[in-house]
């Protein structure tokens, strides 16, 4: 976030998209818009017990083009991982596909194990529409996608979507169920194109990307437990909620387990954010690595157990307001959990909270 704003307030979710096969744009714009929440608090979107586990693909859509601010590190220092906050640059679109009729688009791997069954998939994205233009609201509920080596389709919202309008932006973010895309698709390279989020520069700042989460089953693997939960909640600065509380899991003393989170508008280098997870036992333990410092986890990277896991293109070390990564939950499964209670607390500049999924070894 900028340097002086402060937090827009709750966002909604969207939630229930429909996947359609691509059509042209007259066509599409005919799609009945649906229907926007203020707000939407974080509830259970998938959960199983399987052999399996969950894997993900992820990218921002936007990044820094040259300085804006006297004080900011260079753009291309940035790119390669410096601090940097997005209101201090300004902000063009990463673009991958050669696609003329295409004004964004990233690619990022998805490593579904070789002999895998995709039991669900759901996809992401969400962005800020007014930075140094306003894009169409009416735009939200629809992006491109296409899989390994395939053409672009079109993925249209149907319900509810959050969208709202405050303190010098204008946010939202939207969901899919894309799984019969993936099972076709599989593992390799995906890439979304046509994120309505944009460009330029204010005090605000431009963010926005996608995520692609799905559960898979693989007979060679444990019994997991795996939990897809999404909402669009606001963080104002330093404060603190319990925002998730996963039940239900048969975790015993000893098991592995991960956590991922997907955040909004999170800054490198500006401090006060974190996350920590509570199980019922009472143990409770702050989630950080190496890439996602205790008190700055919103940094704007998209890594796994603090490594860059996957091929992604562009693959900027910082994403300028842009957070996918996943955490090594283990040490707060030490004596075994029945549940889990996630906390996050806001930066200093606060922050939005869209997705969390978590995986934990389960008894047999």
């Amino acid at each position: 976030m900028g340097s002086s704003r402060r937090i827009l307030g709750a966002l909604g979710l969207l939630s229930c998209l429909a996947l359609s096969a691509h059509v042209p744009a007259a066509l599409a714009a005919e799609a009945p818009a649906p229907r926007e929440l203020a707000r939407v608090p974080f509830t259970e979107r998938y959960q199983a017990v399987l052999h399996g586990g969950l894997v993900r693909a992820s990218n921002s859509g936007i990044s820094c083009r040259r300085e804006a601010s006297p004080d900011a590190e260079p753009c291309a220092e940035v790119k390669r991982g410096a601090a940097g906050v997005n209101g201090d640059f300004e902000m063009f679109y990463s673009e991958v596909d050669k696609d003329p009729d295409t004004y964004n688009s990233t690619r990022a791997e998805l490593k579904v194990p070789q002999g895998a069954k995709v039991a669900y998939a759901r996809l992401y994205w969400g962005g800020n529409l007014r930075v140094g233009e306003q894009k169409p609201p009416q735009d939200n509920g629809r992006v491109l996608v296409a899989e390994p080596g395939g053409a672009y389709k079109e993925v249209l919202a149907d319900t509810v979507m959050g969208h709202r309008v405050d303190a010098g932006s204008d946010a939202y973010q939207a969901s899919a169920d894309v799984t019969p895309l993936v099972r076709k698709g599989g593992a390799g390279m995906w890439t979304v194109a046509q994120l309505n989020i944009a460009m330029g520069h204010s005090e605000v700042g431009a963010w926005g990307g996608w995520t692609l989460v799905v559960a898979y089953e693989h007979p060679r693997e444990p019994v997991r437990r795996v939990s897809l939960w999404d909402g669009f909640e606001g963080l104002a600065a330093r404060a603190a909620d319990g925002i998730v509380e996963v039940e239900g899991l048969n975790a015993p003393p000893g098991s592995a387990g991960r956590v991922g989170v997907v955040g909004y508008d999170g800054d490198r280098g500006v401090l006060g954010d974190s996350l920590s997870v509570t199980s019922d036992s009472g143990r409770r333990v702050n989630l950080s690595d190496s890439e996602n410092p205790f008190n700055d986890v919103m940094n704007s990277t998209i890594t796994e157990f603090g490594h860059h896991s996957f091929v992604r293109q562009p693959e900027h070390m910082n994403n300028l307001g842009y957070d996918a990564d996943v955490f090594d939950l283990s040490p707060a499964l030490s004596g075994g959990a029945r549940s889990l209670s996630f906390r996050f607390t806001g930066e200093s500049q606060g922050h939005f909270l869209g997705v969390l999924f978590v995986q934990t070894d389960a008894r047999r």
